[in-house]
């Protein structure tokens, strides 16, 4: 590992393959992964369909330029919009690609539309978008953020959920809003459908392009298919990845025509955007994900273990203070005196693979096809550390 940049903090455990939603070590250690790779393999590991389609693209096409059409292009992005707010899309390898393309987009359309002097950004405390310059200039932890001074400008936080504190930050050369609808790395903090409602009227009125990254809340990861109908509001931009290709390098930007009236030929692009296999694998998803029933399985199990986890939250108050989130994207706040990242180490002892988020919160964000009976053993492995912690 010596020859690796030491950005991350790896666990001993070393993993070789996957099946469902259990990951297994060379040895044949079976782990229950309730972190599904950070909100990534939403469909589990290695789902049949998915790698079927996967093996059949690549044996006829891994990449072309964008300077051609492909059939599994437009297809996907057909099938992405079909009934949504959004007019077109632009495909990427990433959710910070993703973000980065839907700020370009905010810059560009007031200076198509003769405000080049707007471009600033107003983003949430708590917000988090990735790992670009531009990214942790408009969100990003103190850890992400610390050393890359000075940070990109145009960006102004102001804290989540408080509309009247949106309203304050708006000024004369405040082009757009950046939110997301859960916020999964700064500690599963849910907007209130008021607040979104709020923000979307604030946007309307003063000219602005709302921006939605749901790159972790979205395809279905809340129960909804984007986490943001769950308010009834849509956003102008939205930034998505994770989840769409299941651990395939995916992302996209979607936006209504309005917003995305100056991105013309040569103000964007990606050289692997799009790539056929990105896209074989992509639609692969959908068909899964839009199976009759599908979202609302996610919602069934999701309360069934919002409820398991709120009572094992009421039987150790010294260990937790709250349950939050929605759908399976779910957050324990574990009390001060505990350390989540020891909690995480604990579970993954017992081989139940957990993640943690900003704030000392338990971040769990299990594939979406979990069934009630790995909701029943995760449960039965966090009781267990529970009882063994007292």
């Amino acid at each position: 590992m010596s020859s690796v940049l030491p950005v991350y903090r790896r666990s001993n455990i070393v993993i070789a393959r996957g099946e469902g939603v259990y990951l297994f070590s060379p040895e044949g250690e079976r782990y229950l992964d309730f972190a599904s790779g950070i909100a990534v393999n939403a469909l589990g590991h290695c789902h049949p369909h998915v790698v079927s389609a996967l093996k059949t693209q690549a044996d006829m096409l891994w990449h072309c330029s964008n300077m051609y059409r492909t059939q599994g292009l437009e297809r996907f992005a057909d099938r992405l919009i079909e009934g949504r707010f959004a007019d077109k899309i632009f495909f990427c390898n990433s959710g910070s690609e993703a973000v980065e393309c839907g700020l370009k987009m905010i810059r560009k359309y007031h200076d198509t539309t003769g405000h080049p002097n707007r471009y600033r950004i107003i983003t949430m405390t708590g917000g988090f978008h990735g790992r670009t310059l531009a990214c942790i200039s408009a969100g990003g932890n103190d850890i992400a953020r610390k050393g890359y001074a000075p940070l990109l400008d145009g960006f102004d936080r102001v804290a989540f959920n408080d509309l009247s504190a949106v309203e304050a930050a708006i000024g004369p050369d405040t082009a757009g809003i950046l939110i997301e609808p859960v916020q999964g790395e700064g500690g599963v903090h849910v907007a209130s459908a008021a607040f979104l409602k709020g923000v979307r009227a604030l946007a309307d009125k003063h000219g602005l392009l709302l921006f939605f990254d749901e790159v972790q809340c979205g395809l279905g990861r809340t129960g909804h298919w984007f986490a943001h109908e769950r308010a009834g509001v849509s956003p102008d931009i939205m930034s998505v990845a994770k989840g769409i290709g299941n651990g395939f390098p995916l992302g996209a930007c979607l936006a209504t025509a309005r917003a995305a009236q100056g991105m013309v030929p040569g103000s964007h692009g990606s050289t692997y955007g799009s790539n056929p296999l990105a896209m074989a694998v992509g639609n692969a998803v959908l068909d899964v994900m839009q199976k009759p029933g599908f979202l609302e399985h996610v919602q069934k199990v999701s309360a069934s273990l919002k409820e398991g986890l709120q009572n094992l939250a009421n039987g150790y108050p010294a260990l937790f203070s709250e349950v939050r989130g929605t759908g399976l994207l779910l957050g324990v706040q574990v009390q001060p005196s505990v350390g989540v990242m020891e909690m995480v180490e604990r579970l993954r002892a017992r081989r139940l693979l957990m993640t943690a988020a900003e704030g000392n919160v338990l971040r769990i964000v299990p594939p979406l096809v979990i069934e009630e009976q790995h909701v029943q053993d995760a449960l039965v492995i966090m009781q267990g550390v529970c009882k063994e912690w007292a």
